[in-house]
Parts: C-alpha cells; sequence; structure tokens
C-alpha cells in the first residue's frame, strides 16, 4: 500500500472485517461522527488506514467499557494533543537551528 493513509480504499465490507466489528456498528459510528469515510461517486463508503486504526482505538476503548460519548471525547482530546504536540514541535525547531548555528567566543 502507498504511503498515503488517508486515502479510502476499503468497502465497508472489507473494513468491518478488518477491524472485527459489525458493518451495521461502522455506520454507527459515522453517524456519531467518530469516523468519516470517503465517498464514492455512487455513494459507496471508502475506509482509508487511518480510519482502519481509528476503528481499532474505538474497538479498545468499547472494550475498556467506554460509552460511544466517552469515546468521542477521547478521540477529540487525542487529536487535540497530537495537533499541540506538532506546533510544539514546530516552535522548537527554530530555536534548535539558531542553536546548531556558529558559535562565538567570548574574550
Amino acid at each position: 500500500m502507498s504511503g498515503d493513509h488517508s486515502r479510502g480504499v476499503y468497502a465497508i465490507s472489507v473494513a468491518a472485517e478488518l477491524v472485527s466489528m459489525q458493518i451495521q456498528n461502522l455506520r454507527v459510528y459515522e453517524r456519531r461522527g467518530l469516523v468519516e469515510p470517503a465517498r464514492t461517486a455512487g455513494g459507496s463508503r471508502l475506509y482509508s488506514r487511518d480510519d482502519i486504526e481509528r476503528l481499532h482505538r474505538i474497538r479498545d476503548l468499547l472494550a475498556d467499557g467506554l460509552n460511544l460519548a466517552g469515546i468521542a471525547r477521547v478521540v477529540e482530546l487525542e487529536a487535540q494533543v497530537r495537533r499541540l504536540e506538532e506546533e510544539n514541535a514546530a516552535l522548537r525547531r527554530p530555536a534548535a537551528n539558531a542553536s546548531t548555528g556558529p558559535s562565538r567566543s567570548r574574550r
């Protein structure tokens, strides 16, 4: 598979099999906004590798006893943490580059 994990390639039946879930559950998770598969021109759902990973996470959180509202909150907070980590890394890059520049000796 190519490096683009966000491109929809799996039909709903394949996605359900990959995550050991019922097709109806995937539809419920979509209605609840937990996953957003791409659509073909004819309206069929196409799940990406990222969607499959998200469905695995949903399955794990369900097994931990969370309800769908709790899962939605956890997923939202995890996405926020990722964004903040990316912003933090971006802010640190210029500082790291400046500190590796030519050093001046003090006299």
